[in-house]
């Protein structure tokens, strides 16, 4: 077990509804914008704003993408032992010249 995750069970079901989450965000975000693109161009005239919509998403998902990212490859995790070790060292100081 380490200090930031859990039991491995516990770790491998976030790892998994994590993975899902991106997944529907990736569908919810092709479906939605599909219809807005198809709507848009139904109006006649080419695109006029579903663009904008597409690319302002657009940037939430690749937000996404890299937040997953950073927690698979174990960054976030990493970062938590460091700090807790640094924060362990300064308490046994403290306690040694108290």
């Amino acid at each position: 077990m380490t200090a930031a995750g859990g039991t491995a069970e516990e770790r491998a079901r976030k790892r998994v509804e994590d993975l899902v989450g991106l997944m529907w965000h990736l569908v919810v975000f092709v479906v939605v914008n599909g219809f807005l693109w198809g709507i848009d161009l139904a109006q006649g005239g080419g695109l006029d704003w579903a663009y904008w919509v597409t690319l302002a998403w657009g940037i939430g998902i690749v937000f996404h993408v890299m937040a997953y990212l950073i927690d698979r490859s174990g960054l976030q995790e990493r970062r938590y032992e460091r700090f807790l070790a640094e924060e362990r060292a300064r308490d046994a100081q403290d306690q040694t010249e108290a």
